[in-house]
């Protein structure tokens, strides 16, 4: 089994020359906080645990994963000590707001812990990601007394939090939700089931905060109809003591593909108490807080459990001694493969797409933290439409190449790959959920192009496209060679993004159905192109450190990896363009008792 350690190298580079951390520090609501001074001391000990305690947990969570006696909830050896020092440390609030016990710190500092997290033990990692979106929730629709009931224990990590959506009968469809509530005084009494619900039940903490979707017997049907409520699973005394549990139960563990390390559970309310979150009949709006919160941090998965399955295929190739230099003979020596092309093109595959995927979602959470912090109303508002544009993107694309890479991590291992005790399989099943949970990449797509797309007639895309413009000319008066490929890479990249973009605004007024067949591969020509934009500012960086002689090794990477991802990722748009251009009706074409 191989070993984690974080990137923390390549993570301030991120931080700092491309995400702007120096002005989210400069916001008023971090100024006396000393941001940039504290980053990367949190960094260094944010590793110190993932890869002292997190990681070592993994591989025993994966072959001993969660499980059910007498009716209660057993986790994996190892998580319940892990999860009480992981709340001690104080990384449960990090981000979460002073005035309920938290740090108050930037996203943008917290997203390279949750990368630990998830790329150490992405099962434990769960745990604290639900429990974020559930404060962040809580936080901005909940009441005063709700607030001030629950967000302390739970931004301390005493309390845990879940999102209780998905039921039998409803799946992704949020619109045919079951689930009871029925007034009674202060609260409301809850009854029906709900599946899928990650860390649903366990014994880390003392109490378990469910938010839970469910309507009311007079409510409309449709999605106009579902409210949003909190359910402890023990219900909490007036002086905040703990008091009798509520009628919520575990009644079985989903038996998965990956994160064995995690609950999947199937819970029933029977009488339940719950209390109101928000107003009535606004649920759903109100559970998107959570859901955008959520999404993020998946696609910080998908990086993550491609940084994981990276640095044990680079381990391995170079330990594993195997056939002959291309240059060399029979009677040379043998080499390791990490000498062997093919294994240099899988690994620059995974380095590059992990880097693009890094400054990609690095940036996603600096306009997290603009879009709630920055003074003028104005620049929230259009560092919000950027956010909102670009969630989606983040989420699909990044949870999509986790699985490419993972999977290209068995193929380094090779044979060794497919045996489970190398660690490689465990990755690749890890990160197969990440494209399905909190929407899949196909309603991710559909609501890029049909929501975010169509809304402003592509205008926030054509804004992105003209930052991407503003890059391309940066690189125009390049000497290097390298600039100059990355330049031409680039552009062509932004051609087929804009091609792409014109065809899918077309189609969404032409035959809505057939462009959201096509929608997926829109989705995943934005994000390549991202990544290109991203990669091209990162050799722009890397360019000037090398004039002035800083860090040769370092910022020598960074250059060639960036002509990598030009060279070898980036083209993939051009062909995506084409099939977003042919359009999505010979996708539709066939009746259905033709498959």
């Amino acid at each position: 089994m191989t070993v984690y350690a974080a990137p923390t190298r390549d993570m301030l580079f991120v931080m700092t020359e491309l995400a702007g951390l120096d002005e989210v520090a400069a916001l008023p609501d971090y100024q006396e906080l000393g941001v940039t001074d504290v980053a990367e001391a949190i960094l260094e000990e944010a590793n110190k645990f993932a890869s002292e305690v997190l990681a070592p947990l993994n591989w025993g969570g994966d072959q001993q994963g969660a499980r059910m006696e007498n009716g209660q909830v057993i986790s994996s050896p190892g998580f319940v000590d892990a999860y009480k020092n992981f709340a001690e440390g104080g990384w449960n609030g990090l981000s979460a707001p002073i005035e309920y016990d938290g740090q108050g710190l930037p996203e943008l500092l917290n997203t390279p812990t949750y990368e630990m997290w998830n790329a150490a033990n992405m099962s434990f990692a769960l745990a604290p990601l639900l429990g974020a979106g559930a404060t962040e929730c809580i936080k901005h629709h909940g009441s005063d007394e709700l607030k001030a009931t629950y967000l302390p224990k739970m931004i301390s990590g005493e309390w845990a939090g879940t999102m209780d959506l998905t039921e039998p009968a409803a799946g992704s469809d949020l619109s045919n939700v079951k689930c009871r509530a029925v007034p009674e005084g202060d609260h409301y009494l809850i009854n029906g089931q709900k599946i899928f619900i990650t860390w649903g039940d366990h014994d880390m903490t003392d109490n378990i905060i469910h938010l839970v979707l469910a309507r009311l017997p007079d409510a409309p049907e449709g999605v106009k109809g579902i409210s949003l409520f909190l359910m402890p699973k023990f219900l909490v005394n007036p002086d905040g003591s703990l008091g009798a549990r509520n009628k919520v139960d575990c009644v079985g563990l989903e038996h998965k593909l990956g994160i064995h390390g995690s609950a999947t559970c199937t819970l029933a309310y029977e009488d339940a108490v719950g209390y109101l979150v928000g107003n009535l009949n606004q649920g759903l709006m109100h559970m998107f807080t959570m859901m955008n919160e959520a999404r993020l941090k998946v696609g910080i998965q998908g990086l993550a459990i491609s940084e994981r399955a990276y640095q044990a295929a680079v381990a391995y190739a170079k330990e594993r001694v195997q056939g002959f230099a291309m240059k060399g003979t029979r009677g040379g020596s043998r080499v390791t493969i990490i000498n062997h092309p093919d294994v240099r093109r899988m690994l620059m595959t995974m380095k590059s797409q992990i880097e693009a995927m890094r400054a990609f979602n690095y940036l996603i959470a600096m306009h997290m933290d603009m879009s709630a912090h920055h003074p003028d109303p104005e620049a929230r508002k259009a560092y919000k439409t950027r956010l909102e544009l670009l969630i989606p993107v983040t989420k699909a694309w990044c949870s999509e190449l986790g699985i490419e890479i993972a999977s290209i991590g068995v193929q380094v291992f090779g044979g060794m790959g497919f045996v489970e005790e190398t660690g490689a399989a465990q990755h690749l099943r890890d990160a197969r959920i990440a494209t399905i949970y909190e929407g899949t990449t196909g309603i991710q797509a559909a609501d890029l192009a049909g929501r975010k797309l169509v809304m402003d007639k592509g205008a926030a895309m054509a804004s992105v496209i003209a930052d991407m413009r503003a890059v391309e000319e940066q690189l125009a008066g390049a000497s290097s060679d390298d600039l100059a490929a990355i330049r031409s890479s680039l552009g062509e990249g932004i051609k087929a993004l804009s091609i792409g973009t014109e065809a899918m605004l077309a189609a969404m007024a032409q035959n809505p159905s057939a462009a959201i067949a096509n929608s997926v591969n829109y989705l995943m020509l934005v994000g390549y192109v991202c990544g290109g934009w991203q990669m091209a500012r990162a050799a722009l960086v890397a360019n000037q450190k090398l004039a002035a002689g800083e860090d040769t090794d370092f910022y020598q990477t960074k250059l060639i990896t960036a002509r990598f991802y030009a060279d070898q990722i980036l083209p993939k748009a051009t062909a995506l363009a084409q099939t977003v251009k042919a359009g999505g009706e010979s996708t539709l074409a066939l009746t259905e008792e033709q498959f």
